[in-house]
């Protein structure tokens, strides 16, 4: 009788046993199924990334990169060899001022010949009044007449041909200037500038090498504004819009995430085929959905990590 009731109590004890397994198993299946539904999208965080490159050709002279540096808008980071471009920018500056020194003063050019017509003209009421009293005939009078017709003729060709030398110089000294100018943007070009705020992500090149024109130089990102680029299914879709704010989960990994608020940007217009590396709520779904949600990166969010989205 005492065998029995041991073998009764070892029995029952082993069905406690499995039975408490059992439901903890279940239990651990009623969760995973949870978590995998907990989401409606996922994918992984994007920054818009720029790649800048040499807009001039010569020796890399300074070059202060370094990858994961923090960049600010019109930053400059380096310089290119841009010594040949100065001398030419002097010897346009140079041409330009003994151009200049050769424009004809048109005040003093015709300042003889308007004296000449001065003069004449006195000549000529001097001898008019003679002509009055008869003591001077009208030939003396028609010579002078026909004397300062001349010097005003003369002097009206004067300043034509002042003037269009004039002009001529003008026009020389515009090309100069426009000359001058377009070294000036090239010599601007030799900066090496960051054109955003952001993080350095890649260094193409090194102090002492040769720069050419559209060298990759170094690629810049924008960490400040991530971008998670998610898919949604067809049935998700009519649950979006743009400027709707949606909740994003980062996954830091084992099981730590945190939370950030979104606002989607971007919808794609066209289906395609969910890529392998997402995962989406329906696994039966094939054809889904990219959309682009703007997070602010509070410094914790990097470039290829993975994250969720709410809706």
């Amino acid at each position: 009788m005492k065998t029995k009731n041991k073998l009764y109590s070892k029995f029952m004890a082993s069905g406690m046993k499995y039975g408490l397994f059992g439901i903890a198993i279940s239990t651990l299946f009623v969760s995973c199924g949870k978590s995998d539904n907990e989401y409606d999208a996922s994918g992984t965080f994007e920054a818009t990334e720029i790649i800048v490159s040499s807009e001039a050709m010569g020796k890399i002279l300074q070059f202060d990169v370094t990858e994961g540096q923090q960049l600010t808008e019109n930053q400059v980071v380096g310089t290119i060899d841009s010594t040949q471009l100065y001398l030419k920018k002097l010897q346009l500056l140079a041409s330009q001022k003994a151009m200049l020194t050769r424009r004809p003063d048109l005040g003093k050019q015709i300042a003889a010949i308007e004296q000449q017509i001065a003069t004449a003209k006195t000549e000529k009421k001097r001898i008019q009044n003679l002509v009055n009293a008869n003591a001077a005939n009208q030939k003396q009078l028609d010579d002078v007449n026909a004397q300062i017709a001349v010097l005003e003729k003369q002097l009206s060709a004067q300043k034509s041909t002042i003037e269009t030398t004039n002009e001529g110089i003008s026009g020389d000294n515009e090309a100069l200037l426009i000359q001058i100018e377009q070294i000036e943007d090239q010599l601007r070009k030799c900066k090496i500038i960051s054109p955003i705020n952001g993080t350095v992500l890649t260094k193409y090149a090194e102090k002492g090498e040769l720069a050419t024109t559209a060298k990759a130089l170094f690629k810049i990102g924008d960490t400040n504004k991530m971008i998670l680029r998610a898919y949604i299914t067809a049935d998700q879709i009519t649950q979006l819009k743009a400027g709707q704010k949606v909740k994003v989960f980062a996954d830091f990994g084992e099981d730590n995430k945190k939370e950030y608020e979104g606002v989607v940007s971007w919808i794609s217009s066209k289906s395609e085929f969910t890529p392998k590396t997402i995962q989406t709520r329906d696994e039966r779904a094939n054809l889904v959905y990219a959309v682009k949600i703007n997070v602010k990166n509070d410094g914790f969010l990097k470039i290829g990590m993975y994250g969720n989205v709410k809706l």
